[in-house]
């Protein structure tokens, strides 16, 4: 059946738009975000009170309070199976912890593929969820980020438990 819908909800790093197919969330999208799908692939924009944002939503806000390490939102991630091994190799970086592209490739038993962990990982469709953000490059710099570099460096900044910067112009 498939049928979608979706939310936008506030946050500290801009609105995020919360995707769901068939009662489970499938995306997690910011604004400007590379790779971000057309919006009318969204389905129709319903309240955040709809099943099932109001669970994503509440993990979403302890989170970001710095109360939450480990989301446990049920998530449909819709990509190929190479895709689909990274997604879930992500959700095994620990909270405020970073690996290289070549780490998860190294883990995912590929040690040759960190580019086409890079790609995977960059269509990530659930972001902060699903933790693209704790991925670096192997000199340990910022790299690539669909959500902007500066929305990164504020993702780990939280996750190492720095103080919140303010937020930095996001366009």
């Amino acid at each position: 059946m498939n049928m979608k819908q979706h939310t936008v909800v506030d946050s500290p790093y801009g609105p995020l738009t919360l995707v769901a197919a068939d009662g489970v969330l499938c995306g997690l999208y910011m604004t400007g975000q590379r790779h971000r799908p057309a919006e009318e692939s969204f389905g129709e924009r319903v309240d955040v009170r709809e099943e099932p944002f109001p669970e994503v939503v509440r993990q979403l806000t302890a989170y970001f309070e710095g109360e939450l390490t480990e989301f446990d939102v049920p998530m449909r991630l819709d990509g190929t199976e190479f895709q689909r091994s990274v997604w879930a190799q992500l959700r095994r970086i620990p909270y405020g912890e970073t690996w290289s592209y070549g780490r998860l490739a190294a883990e995912l038993g590929k040690p040759n593929a960190s580019r086409a962990v890079g790609l995977a990982n960059g269509k990530n469709p659930i972001g902060i969820i699903v933790p693209c953000h704790r991925v670096i490059g192997a000199s340990g710099s910022m790299t690539g980020y669909g959500g902007g570099l500066d929305r990164k460096e504020r993702l780990l900044a939280l996750e190492s438990g720095e103080p919140a910067a303010p937020p930095a112009a996001l366009f």
